[in-house]
C-alpha cells in the first residue's frame, strides 16, 4: 500500500467496507473474514437488466462476424451470456466461431471462463501487469489488430440506459481502422439503502474505516447517497490510480492504492493502521 505508514504488528487490521456490486461485494467480504479482517458489503453501484435486451440478441445471432468481443467487467460477461437467446445455432464454445474475448481483469476471465469459454479463447492483461484496465488490454491486443476487423464492446448504461463509462479502447480501435461496435448488457444503478447502510455509512467516514473503491463510479454514488458529509477523517483504498484521484477530489483525508487483486488488497489492508 502506498500513502500511508504501515501498521504495528499484532493489531487487528480496521473495519473494511468493500463497495463493488453485488455478488461480488459479499464474496469479497467472506474472502477477507477468512482471513480475520473485519469486513461489510456496502455495495455503492447496483446492477439491474438492461432496458432492453433485444440488441444483446442481435449481437449474438452476429458474433462470428467480430474478430473480437471486449468484455468492460465481469458484470458485462456474465450478463452478456445470461442474456443468450434460447436458440441453438448460436454456441460461443462452438468450434465454427473463432471469435477471440478480451477481458480486462482476471475477475472478467474468470466470468468467462464460468460461462463456458475455454482459456485460449480469452485473451486479457498478464497476470503481473501494473494494472487491469484497457490500456493494459491494449497492450495485449494491438498487434493482432487489423484494418477492417470489427470489435464488440460489451459495456453498462446508467440508470436511464445510457452507455456509462471510458471509451478509450474503442478510440484506439477505430484509429486502428477497426469498425467498433457497442452494446449495453446491464445498468449501472445508484445504490438503494435502508437505515442500517445509511447509518453505517456515516460511521465511517470518521471510525477509521477503510472505505474499498474499485470503481470512480461508486465515489461519485457514495457523494449523491451523503451529499452533506465530510469526508476529510475517512480513509479510501484505490484499486487504480484513476479513482485514487477521484478519491482525492472528493475530499478523502488518506487515500492509498493497491494492484486490484483480492490478495494484494488484503496484504495492503492488514499492513494498515
Amino acid at each position: 500500500m502506498s500513502g500511508e505508514r504501515r501498521g504495528t504488528p499484532g493489531l487487528k487490521p480496521p473495519r473494511v467496507l468493500v463497495t463493488r456490486p453485488e455478488p461480488e461485494a459479499s464474496q469479497w467480504v467472506d474472502a477477507m473474514r477468512s482471513e480475520d479482517i473485519a469486513a461489510e458489503a456496502l455495495p455503492l453501484i447496483e446492477i439491474a437488466p438492461a432496458i432492453d435486451v433485444r440488441p444483446v440478441h442481435q449481437a449474438w445471432r452476429a458474433l462470428a462476424q467480430y474478430a473480437a468481443v471486449m468484455f468492460v467487467s465481469a458484470n458485462a460477461a456474465s450478463r452478456f451470456f445470461d442474456q443468450k437467446p434460447n436458440d441453438s445455432t448460436v454456441e460461443w464454445p462452438s468450434t465454427a466461431i473463432e471469435t477471440i474475448a478480451w477481458a480486462t481483469g482476471p475477475g472478467t476471465r474468470q466470468a468467462l471462463q464460468r460461462a463456458g469459454l475455454a482459456p485460449h479463447q480469452i485473451v486479457s492483461p498478464t497476470p503481473d501487469a501494473p494494472q487491469f484496465d484497457s490500456e493494459a488490454l491494449w497492450a495485449r491486443v494491438r498487434s493482432e489488430v487489423r484494418p477492417g476487423q470489427r470489435v464488440l464492446i460489451v459495456r453498462g448504461s446508467d440508470a436511464s440506459g445510457h452507455g456509462v463509462g471510458r471509451d478509450w479502447l474503442g478510440n484506439q480501435l477505430a484509429d486502428a481502422g477497426v469498425t467498433v461496435d457497442r452494446v449495453l448488457a446491464y445498468r449501472r444503478c445508484a445504490p438503494t439503502w435502508n437505515p442500517g447502510r445509511r447509518a453505517l455509512a456515516r460511521a465511517a467516514a470518521s471510525d477509521g474505516s477503510w472505505w474499498l473503491f474499485s470503481s470512480s463510479e461508486a465515489i461519485d454514488n457514495l457523494q449523491r447517497c451523503l451529499p452533506d458529509e465530510a469526508w476529510g477523517s475517512a480513509r479510501a483504498l484505490a484499486t487504480h490510480p484513476r479513482i485514487a484521484a477521484r478519491a482525492r477530489a472528493a475530499g478523502f483525508g488518506v487515500v492509498c492504492e493497491s494492484r486490484p487483486t483480492l490478495a494484494e488488497l488484503m496484504a495492503s489492508i492488514k499492513s494498515s493502521g
